[in-house]
């Protein structure tokens, strides 16, 4: 990475290319110290980053309580996955301009964007994840009498903690992206609202400056995921073993 953005400055200044066009990494620094000290980065920032969080925490709860429902009944599960299925095959990128006719400018809009982007992949692998639970344990639990929440809490969600895992750090990264795409249908804060106006008014270091900023948001939380899998993981395979020793 060094040698890739100590060549990106050589190239610029060498063919003194114009910072219109391609500025270099230390314009782009610069960028990023003004936009952080005397600009409006930290406020467009933390408008973006609550947009992506609650979204993605309402996408979350939503596809974690329909794959419960989906996995637990026949009847949800020949309804529910058609309309999903279908839902699906509409681009939710289309659906923003929509939600901004609906909610307006303001950050309701944005948050629904992000959290349907993110609702998909969530429900997808939290359902394959639940099914994947051997009907030999769930059977040999209710034997000796654990009630459905029981086998829920006990069985069912510990073997489903990897795929779950898989569809939350996917979810994580498409909600920077719904949020970002919400942003640039309309609005009046935020990064995406900060990179239409730079490239308004031809700030590419700023441009760049802001998708320094959302390609760390993404890999922080893509990192968060991750460890916080970790520990969930840890925590399935004991639970799991419990449940199958007693």
């Amino acid at each position: 990475m060094l040698i890739l953005l100590t060549v990106w400055e050589v190239v610029v200044r060498t063919f003194d290319i114009s910072v219109i066009l391609f500025p270099a990494p230390t314009r782009i620094v610069e960028a990023l110290v003004e936009g952080f000290t005397d600009g409006p980065f930290l406020r467009h920032t933390w408008v973006t980053l609550q947009e992506i969080l609650y979204g993605f925490a309402i996408a979350v709860v939503s596809g974690l309580l329909v794959a419960v429902w989906v996995s637990s009944s026949r009847l949800a599960e020949k309804i529910v996955l058609p309309i999903v299925v279908v839902l699906q095959t509409v681009p939710k990128v289309a659906l923003a301009p929509l939600f901004l006719v609906w909610f307006g400018f303001g950050m309701e809009s944005k948050i629904l964007t992000t959290a349907l982007i993110a609702f998909f992949p969530i429900l997808v692998n939290a359902t394959l994840g639940f099914n994947s639970t051997s009907s030999d344990q769930v059977n040999m639990m209710r034997s000796f009498g654990a009630t459905r929440l029981q086998v829920l809490t006990r069985l069912r969600l510990p073997t489903a903690v990897p795929s779950i895992i898989a569809g939350l750090d996917v979810a994580v990264v498409l909600s920077v992206i719904g949020a970002i795409v919400a942003e640039f249908v309309g609005s009046q804060a935020g990064l995406g609202y900060l990179i239409i106006a730079s490239n308004t008014s031809l700030d590419v270091a700023t441009m760049f400056a802001a998708l320094v900023v959302l390609s760390t948001i993404g890999l922080v939380l893509h990192y968060a995921v991750v460890l916080g899998g970790r520990r969930l993981a840890f925590w399935s395979e004991e639970n799991r073993a419990r449940s199958v020793g007693n």
